[in-house]
């Protein structure tokens, strides 16, 4: 570990020489700014104040340019050195798995939620970093070894419960296609984290990029079927409204003092009696159950069936990178079938048992994750849109709390009741896209939830909800990979 960060603190150094006499390359977007959801300005203010994150890019940003996924993350620049510290390591220094198949593997995760911006990201450093180009023809050029990681992309993205012991061992049993636990846990590290990019590419509404110093020979994968225009003007879903009586919301400014009141009522509450356990997880399950009836029930009986059913088509570009396109998420909870277990959090978390493992296995790794998860879950800068000497504590552990939720992570210690006081019905609706059906997300969604609050408190948003998806995929697969070993 100290030679990790040796290295890394060398890379510093020299980053700080290197830019006293290069510019960072930006990347030109289609269309105005990094965001169509953000405005502009306000990404490019933090930017240009901010001359820290320009040393960050120097020194961790693969590409070696500032690109629309770090201006955006910029507006958190505690945070944006915890990802990019731990996504460089991932992708370039020591590790089990080769250069090439780290970004073919990125590409693969990407390609699960049809995330051409990203794919087309790593499309680029896979040939950098001497990446055979047939194998980006498609998944039928590539070595059996990686194609049969497809299983387990699959539902890491989409339902990491089903991923049992057996799942693993057909991966690393003896063979000359077998993969060592290492190899498999920087794999699987890789997924996770480029699964919940892709929720933040997209419920941040980052727009493409158009960089004419890249020409690697291969068309760039079109932008998927809720493209550019869907995104920042909602074409498709132009007559259905998730604003006004349909979220029960008189007008933003109610709205922020409501939630404010919600909050201190909370506060009291829980000061005054602390529910039973019984109670606890009751209230879980009722919340787990109702989260059945987010996006896909009666929240959208406005929208057009075929709003969300007949654009998911995915391009020839990017079904060539998976298997089994039509698997996606389905409800932990879904009704009438026969009911999964819940992950208790208590019986396999990450501080105490998937921290381990997996820094056990891919060195280092697990401190960098720690550090970025730790950092997402504490930043706070105690305000609350025009509200000052703020304590969000309450606020965000709900956020990643109802994200786990939804994958069937229950914690003992948390009052699920506080999900449904503080998270009102079009910010579920958001949260559960972005996690669950992220290339879905649209600028009215955006825009619907906490109108009264600034564009970098909504970043801080999708930033926990990433985190939250990540560890949330991680526990699952680092949970399946334990019991295999024991």
């Amino acid at each position: 570990m100290l030679l990790c960060y040796a290295i890394l603190q060398i890379l510093h150094q020299k980053s700080i020489m290197l830019f006293k006499d290069k510019r960072i390359r930006v990347s030109q977007p289609l269309t105005r700014g990094p965001s169509a959801f953000i405005p502009e300005k306000e990404v490019v203010q933090a930017n240009t104040v901010d001359e820290r994150t320009n040393f960050l890019v120097e020194e961790y940003s693969t590409s070696g340019r500032l690109d629309n996924i770090t201006q955006v993350m910029s507006l958190h620049a505690q945070y944006l050195e915890s990802f990019l510290r731990s996504q460089f390591y991932m992708l370039r220094m020591d590790g089990p798995l080769p250069l090439p198949h780290r970004h073919y593997i990125a590409i693969m995760a990407a390609a699960r939620h049809q995330c051409s911006y990203l794919i087309n990201m790593h499309v680029d450093e896979f040939l950098k970093t001497g990446g055979i180009a047939e194998w980006l023809n498609g998944l039928e050029y590539v070595p059996q070894r990686l194609k049969n990681l497809n299983e387990i992309n699959k539902l890491l993205a989409h339902r990491p419960w089903l991923i049992t012991k057996e799942h693993i061992q057909k991966l690393v049993k003896t063979g000359e296609n077998n993969w060592s636990l290492p190899e498999l846990v920087h794999a699987v590290v890789l997924l996770a984290h480029y699964h919940a990019l892709a929720s933040f590419v997209f419920g941040s509404g980052i727009n493409p990029e158009r960089d004419p110093e890249i020409s690697n020979g291969f068309r760039l994968i079109s932008v998927n079927n809720f493209c550019v225009c869907d995104l920042a003007n909602d074409n498709s879903i132009e007559n259905a409204s998730l604003t006004g009586s349909n979220f029960g919301i008189v007008d933003s400014l109610s709205e922020l003092e409501a939630l404010m009141e919600r909050m201190k009522r909370l506060h009291e509450e829980r000061e005054d009696e602390e529910a039973s356990q019984e109670e606890m997880t009751t209230r879980f399950e009722k919340e787990k159950k109702e989260s059945l009836f987010v996006v896909s029930g009666d929240t959208f009986h406005s929208f057009p069936h075929s709003d969300f059913e007949d654009d998911m088509i995915i391009t020839s570009d990017v079904s060539r990178y998976i298997e089994d396109p039509g698997f996606g998420y389905e409800d932990f909870a879904r009704r009438g079938e026969e009911h999964l277990p819940t992950f208790r959090a208590q019986d396999y978390t990450w501080e105490n048992h998937g921290f381990s493992l997996v820094n056990r296995l891919y060195s280092d790794i697990g401190h960098l994750l720690d550090e970025k998860f730790r950092m997402v879950y504490n930043l706070t800068y105690n305000t609350m849109a025009t509200h000052e000497d703020v304590d969000t504590t309450m606020l965000r552990r709900a956020l990643f709390n109802y994200v786990h939720c939804m994958f069937g992570i229950r914690y003992d210690d948390y009052d699920y009741g506080e999900v449904n006081q503080l998270l009102e019905r079009s910010l579920k609706v958001y949260i559960k896209t972005v996690t669950c059906y992220p290339e879905r997300t649209t600028k009215r969604m955006y825009d619907s939830y906490w109108r009264q609050f600034k564009h970098s408190e909504k970043v801080h948003v999708n930033l926990l909800l990433m985190e939250a998806r990540m560890q949330a995929e991680l526990l699952y697969a680092l949970r399946a990979i334990t019991r295999h070993l024991t």
